[in-house]
């Protein structure tokens, strides 16, 4: 069961406030929960967060990932920084450079007779592009 750490809505209409909360990432943004680990309301000013700092790294410590947002609000608050590397996880690393090319079977690059120019001509294209 994979965890998140993510934001629900509640409020009125036209009115949001969000409780933090630790969530199964397949119920929806409203529905089931596990525990309540904050509050945010971005109508004050400032905005208020408040999280339950020992529930949060009880949580991170599980292996919850927060969303992106929830990222941002810790930081925020000053309870975790979330771009340090123990914490970025699952998704981010799947797309980064190195992983898409090994996953991926590459197709094989065209070659200049291909194309019918000769290497010399495809190399001082981009050259003349960019002076003008």
């Amino acid at each position: 069961m994979a965890v998140k750490i993510r934001l629900r809505r509640v409020g009125a209409k036209k009115q949001p406030s969000y409780r933090v909360v630790v969530a199964d990432s397949r119920s929806p943004r409203d529905g089931r929960f596990i525990e309540i680990i904050g509050f945010y309301n971005p109508r004050t000013e400032p905005t208020t967060i408040r999280f339950d700092e020992e529930k949060v790294r009880k949580w991170l410590s599980h292996g919850a990932q927060p969303t992106d947002t929830v990222a941002s609000l810790l930081y925020r608050a000053g309870i975790v920084d979330m771009r340090r590397e123990r914490f970025r996880g699952g998704y981010k690393k799947v797309f980064s450079r190195g992983a898409a090319s090994e996953g991926a079977p590459a197709a094989p690059p065209a070659s200049a007779s291909e194309q019918g120019t000769t290497a010399a001509e495809s190399v001082s294209e981009p050259e003349a592009s960019a002076e003008e």
